[in-house]
């Protein structure tokens, strides 16, 4: 099966249009035709129906495989290149939202020390975009975080081969508000909160929560972004409950003009807030220099 071929497939099927897959691939409309045609014709099924454009029932399965195909190729590409580079002191870390915590932060700030020449971009995204940007070389290492039992690895989806290693783990509380009828308590149960108000949000998926209880924990507000601030400002203000590495939430005074987000230790199940290193093959300089650092 032809990767670009397949690329081309793909292409018209996120945009339900021939000739916006044309425009964004530098292609023709004529040439896109040809192309899913071709590709029909190598399997010997129609693979999209063309009004309206949208996949058929064998385009929708290959639409499942296409995507880890092309992103391992992508990673493939990128591992040669990478174990033939040249050591650079420009560097990309790709973390998600809650990865970058103090501790990685501090290791971060003595690594550049360590290494004057060194300059490093720092990217926030989803945990897939962080195994896919390190997977195809556009990001040099990155961190990914979740939920985990202690020293359990991350569920990461796979991305290609690269090694994925634990560098901190940190307490999970409850982030509930000041007002909460739970605040004072000194620990909490998951167990006890399954009928509680829920904020669901990506740094905390509420089916990951399910996945170890069963069914419960109802949404009181769905909030799609991942600004940790946001986030904090929303249990505050009683929009729901959430979990949260204890280093997330900001030291809690009194504050009688605005409202306070409080966080209580989880007592059970025992899971802790897990941040992962991934990384490919690391040639000995900068990068691998940085690897060590970050990993303690």
């Amino acid at each position: 099966m032809d990767p670009h071929l397949l690329t081309t497939f793909v292409t018209v099927a996120r945009h339900g249009s021939f000739s916006a897959a044309a425009a964004e691939l530098g292609y023709t409309q004529s040439a896109i035709s040809q192309q899913i045609a071709a590709l029909e014709a190598d399997l010997g099924l129609a693979l999209l129906s063309r009004r309206p454009v949208e996949p058929t029932p064998a385009g929708r399965r290959l639409l499942e495989h296409a995507g880890p195909l092309l992103l391992r190729l992508r990673a493939a590409r990128a591992d040669v290149l990478r174990a033939a580079a040249v050591p650079r002191h420009r560097l990309r870390l790709a973390a998600t939202p809650l990865a970058v915590n103090p501790v990685l932060a501090l290791r971060l700030a003595r690594a550049r020390a360590e290494q004057p020449r060194l300059e490093v971009t720092l990217h926030t995204c989803g945990r897939e975009e962080v195994g896919a940007m390190v997977a195809e070389g556009e990001a040099d290492l990155g961190l990914a975080d979740g939920i985990a039992a202690p020293s359990d690895p991350l569920r990461l989806p796979d991305a290609g081969p690269m090694t994925a290693a634990g560098v901190t783990e940190e307490e999970l509380v409850v982030a509930l508000d000041a007002g909460h009828p739970l605040a004072g308590r000194a620990a909490l149960r998951l167990a006890d909160l399954v009928d509680a108000r829920w904020l669901q949000t990506p740094l905390c998926p509420l089916a990951r929560l399910r996945d170890l209880m069963g069914d419960g924990f109802p949404v009181a507000l769905d909030y799609q972004g991942d600004d940790v601030h946001t986030v904090v400002n929303l249990v505050a203000a009683g929009h729901g409950l959430t979990l949260l590495p204890a280093s997330a939430l900001p030291a809690c005074g009194t504050a009688a003009d605005r409202p306070v987000a409080l966080g209580v230790p989880l007592a059970a199940p025992r899971l802790v807030h897990r941040v992962e290193l991934l990384h490919g093959a690391l040639p000995a300089g900068p990068a691998a220099d940085l690897a060590r650092a970050l990993s303690g």
